[in-house]
């Protein structure tokens, strides 16, 4: 026991840091479960949860841009709906041929997130060749485009296979897509997927924060991380020692834009139906917000934020026409107390305190 605990003293603290969010994350499902089996929680809730764990991926996915690389994004719905709507399509398909719901669940994750990593190239060798406003504007531009896509977009499956076509007309439908009379029609179109078969599940929204993190954290940590955080402190002298900006500007943008997609995948199939104008601007903007309020760089925060804003405007349902109201003063008095200097310094304080090794503990456990 002596030993684990001179193990664990010598860890780096960012080292710490990353044991004590998978861990807390951990504790916080095994809690969650245990509630929701003892029927503690309400129906409305136990509904919320693998909402909840899409979000919290996707705000850490996008603070991994924002925060880590520096960038602004506007369009991390897009690549959600592109997991989501991909997702659902290799779910459907494969139903005879993986019958086994969690194996199913992970290839259409799998599917959605290389679909829309495949996205991010698509849009990010281009669009990150701009800065600030002007990259904000084209991914906003992009999640647009691809929900306008999505609109016009008409899928079936039959024995012989996926039917694909785009209604950019307006005068097609899905019986005109030669699929057979015994076919199953995946996407209509504007009403989106119908008929899902929902499959999701909160172990598996647990699964893939886990993933998430691990991911995110490694990357973090890595070379490669510090070559991204160094981009963002000074684009000019991270240039000027070799580093390559559009390599490590590419691999975060992809990396978040692959996490966002298997986050779409899940949340797609927890619903029967689900449209594409669900993934407009205001769900980038809400995803966005989380990222604000739980800190720029700050995984905590990020999941903490997601969590407790997912919830928040269900549990002010009791202010009926008020809530959002509530919920908007809500978010003004939180960003006001996350950047309040006093604030701040009580906690920093807070942390030396506990942080500070006692006496007895210096230098080998020899008193000074």
């Amino acid at each position: 026991m002596k030993k684990l605990s001179q193990k664990l003293r010598g860890l780096k603290k960012t080292t710490k840091v990353d044991f004590a969010t998978y861990l807390g994350v951990i504790l916080a499902f095994l809690i969650v479960s245990l509630l929701r089996d003892q029927g503690f929680l309400s129906r409305s809730l136990t509904g919320m949860l693998v909402p909840i764990c899409c979000y919290i991926v996707m705000a850490v996915s996008l603070n991994l841009t924002v925060g880590v690389l520096g960038e602004l994004s506007l369009g991390h719905a897009g690549f959600m709906s592109v997991g989501a709507f991909s997702g659902v399509i290799a779910a459907q398909s494969l139903q005879a041929s993986i019958p086994f719901a969690p194996a199913r669940l992970a290839v259409a994750l799998i599917v959605g997130a290389a679909f829309a990593a495949l996205a991010g190239v698509i849009v990010g060798v281009p669009v990150l060749r701009l800065r600030g406003d002007y990259l904000a504007i084209v991914t906003l531009a992009f999640g647009e485009i691809i929900k306008e896509l999505i609109n016009c977009l008409l899928v079936g499956y039959d024995k012989r296979g996926l039917h694909i076509a785009f209604n950019l007309s307006g005068n097609l439908t899905i019986n005109d897509i030669g699929m057979a009379p015994d076919g199953m029609a995946i996407i209509k179109g504007a009403q989106g997927a119908t008929g899902t078969a929902t499959i999701s599940s909160f172990t598996a929204g647990f699964v893939l924060i886990m993933i998430t993190l691990v991911i995110v954290l490694n990357l973090i940590r890595s070379r490669s991380g510090r070559a991204i955080l160094a981009l963002r402190d000074n684009r000019i002298a991270a240039e000027s020692v070799g580093i390559n900006v559009t390599k490590y500007k590419l691999m975060a943008f992809v990396t978040s834009a692959a996490l966002a997609g298997a986050a779409g995948a899940l949340y797609g199939l927890n619903y029967s139906n689900m449209a594409a104008s669900k993934f407009d601007f205001n769900t980038s903007i809400l995803v966005l917000v989380y990222v604000v309020l739980g800190g720029l760089g700050n995984i905590w925060g990020s999941i903490i934020a997601a969590a407790v804003l997912y919830i928040l405007p269900e549990a002010l349902r009791q202010f009926a026409d008020y809530r959002m109201l509530v919920y908007a003063i809500v978010l003004i008095l939180i960003m006001l107390a996350t950047n309040n200097p006093t604030i701040q310094g009580f906690f920093g304080s807070l942390r030396e305190k506990l942080g500070r090794p006692k006496a007895g503990q210096r230098k080998g456990g020899q008193a000074q």
